[in-house]
């Protein structure tokens, strides 16, 4: 008769996490970029690339997410990462919220 206990006991045996989930563990929050019937979708896809790195074709995607949608995830990250990247966003003058996936 074994004693061992189940395998997810035994200290030895890691648990397997893969990196997006461990990508997903730390980076619980979310940038949402709303539409607004104010600013010029190129002026949208110039303030992706100027404050992310963007390149074109991604911040034109994400500008007609926004434009197409009405909204648009544009970055995710810490709590702290998101608060910065929402208050950035509004002194470009866009829209911008942030919340936990």
């Amino acid at each position: 008769m074994s004693t061992a206990s189940p395998a997810h006991a035994d200290p030895d045996v890691e648990e397997t996490v893969t990196p997006d989930e461990i990508t997903f563990l730390a980076k619980p929050w979310v940038t949402i970029v709303w539409n607004d019937p104010v600013n010029l979708m190129s002026y949208v896809t110039y303030v992706f690339g100027k404050y992310f790195g963007y390149d074109r074709k991604k911040a034109e995607k994400l500008m007609l997410e926004v434009h197409e949608d009405g909204r648009s995830v544009v970055s995710t990250g810490t709590r702290e990462e998101m608060e910065r990247d929402v208050q950035a966003m509004h002194e470009y003058g866009l829209w911008a919220t942030m919340e936990k996936q």
